[in-house]
């Protein structure tokens, strides 16, 4: 761990280097907050023991100076008398701590040691989050997930807030995760939290946190999602599900950096990146006054749209090879090879819950498949089969002539397949032995529509 020590004075610098080093740390230092910014900038510094009285520049813009390019840097204020007000203010701004002087050399070591155990902490989460992040992968080599990809390596290093659309189950969280991890926040915490699968009451509380005493039941001071993901990522789920009440507490975030914890008083200052998603439609929803649209418009401002499993032609084969791999290494069982005729009937099924329903398809038929090849046979029964739900009835279909019979015929019977088949032309062509241009061009000339 490399310490470095900010301090006009020649002695507080050389006492406090000897002392660290004693303890086993690498130290350098800096008499001038300008001299250390140039440090920062060169060497690959861990923490930082900064006083707050400097010669010119002192050492609030020396910190903001530094934190604005290093984020992840931990500094730890050191103040006179005097200056103490202004440590604090370092504080609520993202320094990590502040010690008084004259120093205590026992505080001094008590706070490095800590500040490193909280390093090593986030480091341990840092490689698990890379373990996650390779076990869940955005995989596919379709064009339409290589836009998606595109698009996640333009908007990760930046900060801007991410509207990721999609249906159940195409990966959104996914998306959310590759963001942070390719950020400059990725050493900081990514927090998740799905609106919906809490329920309204506790929705609040649970994202902002309370105070003790805030309401029955809460014993203690609980610190929510907001300040949980402070300087990293707050991915915010199913965000059509939030209450407009709470709806109207994010934007303050959003607007101000601030808020307050469930029964408190006291104006908390939040760093955080916003990315939100949803499978719903927030234009109607802003329209019905569901939804504010002035925080759609403030989230909305890099939308990414997952496309759904079915429309990216190829992404099945391929994730199905991912996912039996992976269950092989899970199961610390054998791979298990899919026939062609398998993969063909998987193929054509038009997978409703989309990379979600896919993956537990896969991991069933590895569970309960015993042989070395998955057959169309082991397959079929896993499948949710479309069943139209109503039969065509030939008897509501009308018309003075054969032809025009004959038209109403063909607009319900390509209607009717093209609903069963969620709209995918292709898939509805295949099913129907049929070219696609000749079921597109059908569709144009029966004047159907989705």
């Amino acid at each position: 761990m490399k310490i470095l020590i900010v301090d006009d004075e020649i002695n507080i610098r050389m006492t406090l280097k000897d002392i660290l080093e004693d303890e086993g740390y690498e130290t350098c230092v800096a008499g001038t907050g300008e001299k250390a910014i140039k440090i920062a900038s060169k060497e690959n510094i861990d923490m930082i023991i900064l006083d707050v009285k400097l010669p010119g520049i002192d050492g609030i813009e020396t910190f903001k100076n530094i934190h604005k390019d290093k984020p992840e840097l931990d500094v730890l204020m050191i103040s006179g008398h005097s200056d103490i007000s202004t440590a604090v203010s370092a504080v609520k701004i993202g320094a990590y701590d502040f010690l008084e002087k004259p120093l205590s050399m026992i505080k001094i070591i008590t706070a490095v040691r800590n500040i490193k155990e909280k390093q090593s902490l986030q480091n341990k989460v840092v490689q698990e989050e890379n373990a996650q992040y390779e076990k869940n992968k955005l995989i596919g080599e379709s064009s339409q997930i290589k836009k998606v990809l595109s698009l996640i390596e333009k908007v990760a290093p930046t900060d801007s807030k991410v509207l990721i659309r999609g249906e159940s189950g195409t990966g959104k969280e996914l998306v959310a995760f590759a963001i942070h991890h390719n950020s400059k926040r990725n050493r900081k915490p990514f927090i998740k939290f799905n609106s919906a699968a809490i329920p309204s009451s506790l929705i609040e509380s649970e994202l902002f946190g309370h105070e003790k005493g805030s309401f029955t039941g809460a014993d203690s001071q609980k610190l929510g999602k907001l300040e949980q993901a402070n300087h990293g990522t707050l991915f915010l789920d199913e965000i059509g599900d939030m209450d407009l009440s709470v709806q109207a507490k994010i934007l303050r975030v959003i607007q101000e950096g601030t808020f307050e914890r469930v029964g408190g008083n006291q104006t908390i200052n939040i760093d955080v990146r916003l990315i939100a998603a949803t499978h719903k439609n927030l234009e109607e929803m802003t329209q019905k006054g569901t939804f504010r649209d002035d925080l759609f418009y403030r989230l909305n401002v890099v939308p990414i749209s997952i496309p759904p499993l079915r429309e990216r032609g190829g992404d099945i084969e391929i994730l199905t090879e991912y996912f039996l791999d992976y269950y092989a290494q899970e199961f610390k069982t054998p791979k298990k090879t899919m026939l062609p005729s398998a993969l063909e009937n998987l193929s054509r099924y038009s997978l409703p819950g989309n990379v979600r329903e896919l993956k537990n398809i896969i991991e069933r038929l590895c569970i309960l498949v015993t042989k070395e090849f998955i057959t169309k046979d082991d397959i079929t029964p896993h499948l949710m089969l479309e069943k139209s739900s109503q039969k065509l009835d030939i008897t509501t279909i009308e018309g003075k002539s054969f032809k025009d019979v004959k038209t109403n015929f063909e607009k319900q019977f390509f209607q009717q397949q093209l609903k069963e088949n969620h709209w995918n032309i292709s898939l509805t062509a295949k099913k129907l032995g049929m070219q696609q241009p000749n079921l597109s061009r059908k569709i144009k000339e029966l004047g159907l529509s989705k």
